[in-house]
Protein backbone atom coordinates (compact mmCIF):
# COMPACT_ATOMS: atom_id res chain seq x y z
CA UNK A 1 0.00 0.00 0.00
CA UNK A 2 1.55 3.62 -1.02
CA UNK A 3 0.73 5.92 1.98
CA UNK A 4 1.75 9.62 1.64
CA UNK A 5 1.75 12.14 4.79
CA UNK A 6 1.09 15.50 3.03
CA UNK A 7 2.56 17.76 5.98
CA UNK A 8 1.87 21.88 6.70
CA UNK A 9 0.34 24.29 9.06
CA UNK A 10 -3.29 24.99 5.98
CA UNK A 11 -3.59 28.31 7.95
CA UNK A 12 -6.04 27.83 5.52
CA UNK A 13 -5.90 25.58 2.76
CA UNK A 14 -5.79 26.67 -0.42
CA UNK A 15 -6.48 26.18 -3.86
CA UNK A 16 -2.98 24.97 -4.40
CA UNK A 17 -2.94 22.70 -1.96
CA UNK A 18 -6.14 21.30 -2.94
CA UNK A 19 -4.84 21.10 -6.32
CA UNK A 20 -1.56 18.99 -5.10
CA UNK A 21 -4.24 16.56 -3.19
CA UNK A 22 -6.28 15.85 -5.90
CA UNK A 23 -3.90 15.02 -8.32
CA UNK A 24 -1.95 12.63 -5.47
CA UNK A 25 -4.89 10.68 -5.49
CA UNK A 26 -4.11 8.66 -8.58
CA UNK A 27 0.26 8.34 -7.19
CA UNK A 28 -0.78 6.72 -3.76
CA UNK A 29 -3.49 4.62 -2.15
CA UNK A 30 -3.93 6.57 1.20
CA UNK A 31 -3.24 10.42 1.81
CA UNK A 32 -2.88 11.59 5.63
CA UNK A 33 -2.89 15.56 5.35
CA UNK A 34 -1.08 15.76 8.70
CA UNK A 35 -1.65 19.70 10.08
CA UNK A 36 1.78 20.36 12.10
CA UNK A 37 1.46 22.04 15.48
CA UNK A 38 3.51 24.57 16.19
CA UNK A 39 3.96 26.16 19.63
CA UNK A 40 5.87 29.05 18.57
CA UNK A 41 4.06 29.55 15.57
CA UNK A 42 0.35 32.27 15.48
CA UNK A 43 -1.96 31.07 13.31
CA UNK A 44 -4.78 33.15 12.03
CA UNK A 45 -7.36 29.72 12.06
CA UNK A 46 -7.63 27.86 14.91
CA UNK A 47 -6.78 24.22 14.67
CA UNK A 48 -10.08 23.02 14.88
CA UNK A 49 -11.24 25.51 11.97
CA UNK A 50 -8.06 24.49 9.60
CA UNK A 51 -8.95 20.69 10.09
CA UNK A 52 -12.34 21.06 9.30
CA UNK A 53 -11.93 23.09 6.35
CA UNK A 54 -9.72 20.23 5.34
CA UNK A 55 -12.11 17.38 6.17
CA UNK A 56 -15.37 19.21 4.44
CA UNK A 57 -13.31 19.75 1.55
CA UNK A 58 -12.26 16.37 1.09
CA UNK A 59 -15.26 14.46 2.42
CA UNK A 60 -16.05 12.52 -0.47
CA UNK A 61 -12.22 11.48 -0.68
CA UNK A 62 -12.31 8.16 1.07
CA UNK A 63 -8.52 8.06 0.48
CA UNK A 64 -7.99 11.29 2.40
CA UNK A 65 -7.64 11.50 5.75
CA UNK A 66 -6.49 14.43 8.28
CA UNK A 67 -4.82 14.37 11.53
CA UNK A 68 -2.50 16.81 13.85
CA UNK A 69 0.58 16.03 14.80
CA UNK A 70 3.15 17.43 16.49
CA UNK A 71 6.80 16.54 16.72
CA UNK A 72 9.36 15.42 13.43
CA UNK A 73 7.27 14.66 10.39
CA UNK A 74 9.25 11.43 9.58
CA UNK A 75 8.59 10.24 13.11
CA UNK A 76 4.39 10.64 12.09
CA UNK A 77 5.49 8.40 8.93
CA UNK A 78 6.98 5.82 10.67
CA UNK A 79 3.76 5.59 13.32
CA UNK A 80 1.26 5.75 10.62
CA UNK A 81 3.41 3.10 7.90
CA UNK A 82 3.83 6.04 5.26
CA UNK A 83 6.82 5.34 3.12
CA UNK A 84 6.23 9.39 1.75
CA UNK A 85 5.95 12.61 2.26
CA UNK A 86 4.25 14.40 -0.50
CA UNK A 87 5.33 18.35 -0.91
CA UNK A 88 4.30 20.80 -3.69
CA UNK A 89 6.39 23.07 -5.25
CA UNK A 90 5.63 26.57 -6.49
CA UNK A 91 8.63 28.03 -7.27
CA UNK A 92 12.66 27.41 -7.71
CA UNK A 93 13.07 28.95 -4.04
CA UNK A 94 10.42 26.21 -2.86
CA UNK A 95 12.23 23.67 -4.25
CA UNK A 96 15.82 24.49 -2.58
CA UNK A 97 14.00 24.94 0.38
CA UNK A 98 12.34 21.56 0.03
CA UNK A 99 14.68 19.59 -0.93
CA UNK A 100 17.60 20.47 1.85
CA UNK A 101 14.50 19.10 3.86
CA UNK A 102 14.14 15.86 1.87
CA UNK A 103 17.48 14.78 2.35
CA UNK A 104 17.80 15.41 5.62
CA UNK A 105 14.45 13.23 6.06
CA UNK A 106 15.79 10.09 3.66
CA UNK A 107 19.28 10.19 5.14
CA UNK A 108 17.17 10.09 8.90
CA UNK A 109 14.33 7.81 8.04
CA UNK A 110 14.58 6.55 4.27
CA UNK A 111 11.46 7.91 3.65
CA UNK A 112 11.02 9.56 0.57
CA UNK A 113 9.65 12.77 -0.71
CA UNK A 114 7.24 13.20 -3.19
CA UNK A 115 7.61 16.45 -5.06
CA UNK A 116 4.75 17.74 -7.37
CA UNK A 117 4.50 20.90 -9.20
CA UNK A 118 1.00 23.40 -8.61
CA UNK A 119 -0.66 23.84 -11.16
CA UNK A 120 0.41 27.34 -13.41
CA UNK A 121 -2.90 28.64 -12.41
CA UNK A 122 -2.53 27.82 -8.56
CA UNK A 123 1.47 28.81 -7.99
CA UNK A 124 0.94 32.25 -7.11
CA UNK A 125 -1.28 30.96 -4.07
CA UNK A 126 -0.23 30.80 -0.60
CA UNK A 127 -1.57 30.52 2.78
CA UNK A 128 0.81 33.40 3.76
CA UNK A 129 -1.30 35.78 0.79
CA UNK A 130 -4.58 34.37 1.16
CA UNK A 131 -3.90 35.50 5.00
CA UNK A 132 -2.90 38.87 4.16
CA UNK A 133 -5.94 39.46 1.90
CA UNK A 134 -8.75 38.44 4.67
CA UNK A 135 -6.80 40.42 6.96
CA UNK A 136 -7.23 43.46 4.81
CA UNK A 137 -10.93 42.81 3.69
CA UNK A 138 -9.77 41.33 0.56
CA UNK A 139 -11.94 38.82 -1.82
CA UNK A 140 -9.92 35.52 -0.98
CA UNK A 141 -12.86 33.14 -1.98
CA UNK A 142 -10.73 32.62 -5.03
CA UNK A 143 -7.65 31.49 -3.85
CA UNK A 144 -9.47 28.75 -1.60
CA UNK A 145 -11.56 25.92 -1.60
CA UNK A 146 -15.34 26.67 -0.74
CA UNK A 147 -15.00 25.08 2.91
CA UNK A 148 -12.49 28.18 3.94
CA UNK A 149 -15.11 30.77 4.57
CA UNK A 150 -14.96 33.84 7.38
CA UNK A 151 -18.04 34.06 9.48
Amino acid sequence: MRKAVFPGSFDPITLGHFDIIKRSIRLFDEIVIAIGVNAEKKYMFSLEDRKRFIEETFKDEPSVSVITYEGLTIDLCNKLKAAFILRGLRNPADFEFEKAIAHTNRKLSGIETVFLLTAADTSYISSSIVRDVIRNGGEYEMLVPKAVRIK
